[in-house]
């Protein structure tokens, strides 16, 4: 093994111990890479001389690098994204969901967890921020649900799981970040959303059918359905009044993009603007509430871009030192084929979940898989898929698990971390069955997308 292959191992150790000891994500990239460069620039031969910097000082072409990632027309689809979310947020779209949509499924056992899966998925379709659909979930349907004798951990992992959907149904920031990434036609941010489509909704499906189930195999994870009033025009057009709106909304940003008549960039303004007309229309817009979006969308991206520096630095040194060759050598060098070898990377990125955030694993994991993967043959729309289905597990899988920070942190004090992790447990062997579905019946992901575009 040449001696940059030993920097390179170098290099990611250092940077999980950097991890392990607490170390902001985007200042660990960026001075590991940093550290790194200076360290090969003397053990290394002619090491990035021409693409990172001369002795003297000189920068190459980091800085355009840099530049690239924030003029990137792209990428202004996600700051936009993320307004349109987090002013859903506070527009009052989930408490007229959750309210209406209630009243249909009171008869059912399991109704209210239902509810809380047909909210999510529709919250998903339209805001796309985990932190805030788990949050607003949680604070909606736990209080209730704790209220009618619901099973705590049905109760906590019914919330995380939903709102985890957010990260895969589109429009998805995550999406828009493999596209980014990839960089490649046949896995573009319109054929992504297409792609991810049907399997979102297929593991929203799959939480009601094992919610059903639970709760009529298991009495005590489910009320006994009470009485509903019959369904007259009142509650008809109060539903139609939750659901149509933010529907509507849906269908001009994923529309737009499929019809041709938009980009995504142009896409994620609509939906900012529509997100602005459904909080006016909901009486929820004030200068109060529009400056503290605009406030946290800057943050939010602010922390995004932050990390996408610090990994353009590190990628650009690992790069330099070989690390391509390493990684390449790596995978080919298993003793599978090509879907084992899918499953081997995706096993890797499933762990890899338990202790780093989905933008680290996107930004610094996969440029080093996907072009190995992509010339053994493999669709690069469909393994996209199976990649971001399998991000979407690292939000409920603990020690690092965002969404099981964020449920705990609105749960009563009668809901232990415990009933959360047991709450959530089948949940994520759900979506790895929704990634089992995907692996074996490529056409879940691959259907819509030849549809709508050949």
């Amino acid at each position: 093994m040449m001696a940059e292959h030993y920097l390179v191992i170098a290099m990611f150790s250092a940077f999980m111990t950097l991890l392990m000891l607490g170390f902001p994500v985007a200042w660990a990239l960026a001075g590991v890479g940093f550290l790194f460069a200076v360290v090969g620039h003397i053990l290394v031969e002619n090491f990035l001389v021409d693409i990172w910097f001369t002795w003297g000082g000189t920068i190459g072409v980091l800085d355009r690098r840099i530049y690239g990632i924030v003029a990137n027309e792209l990428m202004v689809a996600v700051p936009l994204f993320i307004f349109m979310g987090l002013m859903l947020d506070r527009s009052g779209v989930a408490e007229r969901l959750m309210t209406s949509l209630v009243r249909v499924f009171a008869g059912l056992r399991g109704g209210y967890a239902i509810t809380v899966v047909l909210v999510g998925v529709l919250l998903a379709a339209s805001t796309g921020i985990v932190g805030a659909s788990v949050i607003l979930l949680g604070m909606l349907s736990i209080g209730p649900m704790l209220a009618a004798k619901y099973n705590k951990g049905l109760t906590a992992g019914t919330a995380s799981a939903v709102g985890t959907l957010g990260i895969l149904i589109p429009p998805s920031i995550m999406l828009v970040l493999l596209a980014d990434r990839l960089s490649t036609p046949e896995a573009s941010v319109g054929r992504l959303f297409m792609a991810a489509l049907v399997p979102g909704l297929l593991l929203g499906l799959m939480y009601i059918i094992y919610i059903i189930a639970a709760s009529y195999l298991r009495k005590d994870f489910a009320p006994a359905p009470r009485d509903r009033e019959p369904l007259g025009w009142r509650q008809i057009v109060g539903v139609l009044w939750a659901v149509l709106p933010p529907l509507g909304l849906i269908v001009a940003v994923l529309g737009s993009i499929v019809a041709g008549i938009a980009t995504t960039t142009e896409a994620s303004a609509v939906g900012a603007f529509g997100a602005i007309l459904l909080a006016a229309l909901y009486g929820k817009l004030n200068f109060s509430v529009l400056a503290d979006s605009v406030r946290r969308t800057s943050l939010t991206t602010a922390f995004i871009f932050g990390i996408f520096i610090g990994a353009t630095i590190f990628a650009s040194v690992l790069r330099g030192l070989g690390g391509d060759d390493v990684i390449r050598d790596a995978i080919i060098g298993l003793p599978f084929g090509e879907a084992g070898i899918v499953l081997a990377i995706l096993g890797l990125v499933f762990i890899l979940g338990f202790f780093l955030d989905w933008i680290e694993i996107t930004l610094i994991i996969l440029p080093l898989v996907a072009p190995v993967v992509f010339s053994l043959g493999v669709d690069p729309l469909w393994f996209s898929i199976l990649f971001a289905i399998c991000l979407q597990t690292s939000f409920l899988t603990p020690p690092v698990g965002p969404a099981l920070f964020y449920i705990k942190g609105v749960c009563p004090p009668e809901i232990s971390t415990k009933d959360i992790y047991f709450g959530v447990a089948p949940f994520v062997l759900i979506q790895l069955t929704g990634l089992f579905l995907v692996f074996q019946f490529d056409e879940l992901a691959r259907w819509l997308p030849r549809l709508i575009y050949g």
